[in-house]
């Protein structure tokens, strides 16, 4: 009799399935669904009501998740994909845009970026230090509690806020004051896609539980705090780039990811409240700017006079890994500063292999050597070494850990993760190896135990050491604190994400480099340093890398460039922190890249470093309208329905036309790529215009610093300004020949036009790429 029940139980699970399907119960996934503004019909009080009412004509079960008005005009909502397409012709839709998931791309920045409270002539005096500017933060939330946000000697809310402290769980409306002037937080795409949030780890409100939102708020913005310092490290004053700029925080991100039906709702939240400044520090998959939710809520935020600035991606250093490329959006690489952690390897042999390190609990006894053993050998894991290797959870055994110092290879788990493992099987401190991929780059990370992170050839040395010594090998780590006057500085950062652009390489990204290594910012009071949820240490201050940090640099740069000049657009923000961006180190040698050691390029930097107190007043800056993106989208092959979805607009391409080409766009850096096609010849030709923002009766001369082997011109060579906002024109023509390249082979070459009057240096980057198609 027994296999009855099983049977019947199979015929039970068969007629559910059966049910399922008939009723069109398939995986629902969420969709941003774009309609016409106009089309509401009027007997609908409001747009939620008419959207819900159109979706129930498809579904009795689907439900709005967001309703959007300010950025993007229209919805989201969790379909199935037969309804997706049903919803798809209805007559007042115009797109369905998939949803993507996101992630976050995880002081002595100011002092190093020249923002010095002693200089009564600077940035910082000249703008108040952006007191009436509002940065919108869309991250992970806020700890309101710390010191970088209190509202001591700030005036009222500027009156042009219209945004609210909205209240939650541990997190009472009582948590804004003068500084932190807004909060929000958006979990419905988050729980839409992965069902109501666990609050034994997560807080429904503003509260940050991760860290990384409150850590890139105060680099944007945090006020002056007095002694601060990570576990002892990094000791002085912390600031933020605006240290009175008001904040907003907007809180996307949640422990399964950043969905893009929050992001969205959170641009469109942001505009509509007031802010001055969008700082994102999220990306993920590069898509065509159509189907990029971040960028058609940063298109909508900039024709609103808002700046955006975004994370470059932390994929770096293998090429066209940049994220967040919208020509709309100011993308932002990663450099080092001048200060490190050192924390060295000695080893048995006497060698000393440089480190980097934080920690301060029960350290190595000084003087003694431990023995050291490399993970990535099968006796460690019983299996084939892989796991082991990289330190995995439940990878090592405890009898070849215990009393050890253990090599363990970067990737896959988090670095502090590693260590955590390590110390869990007894191990007493850690070496995190760099792979060949990481190249030299040294992240210092705040372990459980003691650790160090080393470059890929000192791993390689260090396991080489292992393998051939003949008595058993020993090693220990020598902690030497917090160093300055590092020199060279900045640095490309290993990590940061790098051109050529994936969506339009006519347009060069990222646009600028700005201090994204080992920064010290705030840090909430329940999360420990290290992130792990076992770390019961608590810090004021953490310190952590990626070009999620060098994002709110620029975001509070901007807030203070647009205190200064309230009338210049977002473009001419951008503008001014480009052509004012440098090239060389503390040395006065070109930068180099961090990965690699030699010496870095356009597509690691974009325009440079930036230079604060130059952007204040470059001369002359590049603007773009609105219209001038629509002709770029019509010349990089939009449709007319796609660059609706982007700018909510209908598009006339006639116009883009005389604009020529899509690198016509008025950027402030020039990319021209070249398909070779069996062509001797090539050369093409770039419009730029330039607005006066520096002296009246002023004359910029030229100088051209073309690629190697090419005839590049300009027309005219001189410009004259007669008054300040006056605009005048310019024609530079890029002229080569075919270089011997394999099918499927590139060469890349750079240069720059430099316009200067003397007084003001307006520096522009000029990249040449050759291309050889494939046969």
């Amino acid at each position: 009799m027994a296999p009855f029940p099983c049977f019947h139980a199979f015929v039970l699970l068969f007629f559910i399935w059966t049910l399922a399907a008939s009723l069109d119960l398939e995986k629902r996934s969420t969709f941003i669904i774009q309609v016409h503004r106009d089309a509401k019909p009027s007997v609908f009080q409001t747009h939620k009501h008419w959207y819900q009412s159109s979706l129930s004509s498809i579904s009795t079960t689907a439900s709005i998740i967001h309703t959007y008005d300010t950025v993007f005009h229209g919805f989201s909502a969790k379909l199935t994909t037969s309804e997706a397409h049903r919803v798809e012709t209805l007559s007042h839709v115009i797109a369905l845009i998939p949803e993507q998931v996101r992630k976050p791309h995880t002081t002595r920045s100011p002092q190093f970026l020249g923002l010095t409270t002693a200089d009564r002539t600077g940035l910082l005096h000249e703008t108040d230090f952006g007191s009436d500017l509002v940065i919108g933060v869309i991250d992970t939330g806020i700890c309101p509690e710390r010191q970088s946000f209190n509202d001591r000697d700030l005036g009222p809310v500027p009156p042009k806020w219209k945004g609210q402290c909205v209240a939650g769980d541990n997190f009472p409306a009582t948590s804004c004051n003068r500084k932190l002037i807004g909060a929000r937080y958006f979990f419905a795409g988050y729980e839409a896609t992965n069902g109501k949030m666990n609050e034994t780890t997560e807080v429904r409100s503003p509260r940050d539980t991760d860290g990384h939102g409150t850590h890139t708020a105060s680099i944007a913005a945090g006020r002056y705090v007095s002694p601060a310092s990570t576990l002892g490290y990094a000791k002085g004053v912390a600031a933020g780039m605006a240290p009175k700029a008001r904040l907003a925080v907007y809180k996307v991100c949640w422990s399964s990811g950043c969905f893009d039906s929050d992001i969205l709702a959170a641009f469109d939240a942001a505009v509509a409240d007031g802010v001055d400044v969008a700082s994102l520090s999220v990306g993920g998959v590069v898509v065509p700017y159509h189907l990029d939710v971040i960028a058609i809520g940063a298109f909508g935020a900039a024709s609103n006079g808002v700046f955006v600035s975004s994370s470059a991606g932390n994929g770096g250093p293998g090429g066209l890994t940049v994220t967040n490329v919208a020509p709309w959006v100011t993308t932002v690489g990663a450099g080092t500063m001048d200060r490190d952690f050192p924390a060295d390897v000695k080893l048995g042999n006497g060698k000393i292999v440089p480190g980097v390190g934080i920690y301060d609990g029960p350290g190595l006894t000084p003087g003694r050597m431990y023995p050291v053993v490399y993970a990535g050998v099968e006796q460690f894991g019983g299996g084939d070494g892989y796991s082991s290797s990289l330190c995995l959870e439940g990878s090592l055994d405890p009898k070849f850990v215990k009393g050890k110092i253990v090599v363990c290879d970067r990737g896959i788990n988090s670095r502090t993760a590693k260590g955590a493992e390590v110390k869990k099987n007894g191990g007493v401190g850690m070496i995190l190896a760099n792979g060949v991929f990481d190249g030299e780059g040294l992240v210092a990370d705040c372990h459980v135990l003691p650790a160090t992170s080393v470059g890929a050839t000192s791993g390689d040395e260090i396991r080489r050491y292992i393998g051939s010594s003949r008595s058993p090998a020993t090693a220990t780590i020598v902690f030497k604190g917090t160093r300055l006057g590092v020199r060279p500085a900045p640095v490309v950062a290993s990590f940061s994400a790098r051109g050529p652009n994936p969506v339009s390489p006519e347009i060069l990204k990222p646009d600028v480099i700005a201090p994204g290594l080992n920064i010290l910012a705030a840090w909430p009071d329940h999360v420990g340093p290290s992130g792990l949820p076992s770390d019961g240490r608590r810090t004021e201050f953490n310190i952590l890398s990626g070009t999620s940090m060098a994002c709110p640099h620029v975001s509070g740069l901007a807030a203070l460039l647009k205190a200064a000049h309230p009338d210049w657009s977002p473009a001419a923000i951008r503008s001014a922190l480009m052509t004012t961006a440098y090239t060389v180190d503390n040395r006065g040698h070109p930068m180099l890249d961090e990965s690699t050691g030699n010496v870095s390029s356009v597509f690691d930097y974009g325009a440079g470093h930036v230079h604060p107190e130059k952007a204040m007043n470059p001369g002359l800056v590049y603007d773009i309208s609105t219209s001038d993106y629509v002709n770029f989208l019509c010349n990089s092959n939009y449709t007319t329905k796609t660059i609706h979805v982007i700018t909510r607009k209908n598009a006339d391409c006639s116009g883009a036309k005389r604009a020529g080409h899509s690198g016509n766009l008025n950027y402030p850096s020039l990319s021209a790529v070249f398909q070779q096609y069996g062509k001797r010849r090539m050369s093409t030709h770039f419009i730029r215009t330039v607005t006066n923002v520096g002296d009246p009766n002023s004359v910029y001369k030229v100088t051209i610093n073309p690629p190697g082997g090419m005839v590049v011109t300009v027309k005219p060579e001189t410009l004259t300004f007669k008054r300040v906002g006056q605009k005048l024109s310019f024609l530079v023509r890029v002229q080569t020949r075919a270089v011997k390249l394999s099918p499927g082979g590139s060469s890349v070459k750079s240069g720059s036009i430099v316009w200067s009057d003397g007084k003001h240096i307006v520096t522009s980057p000029l990249v040449v790429t050759m291309q050889q198609p494939l046969e």
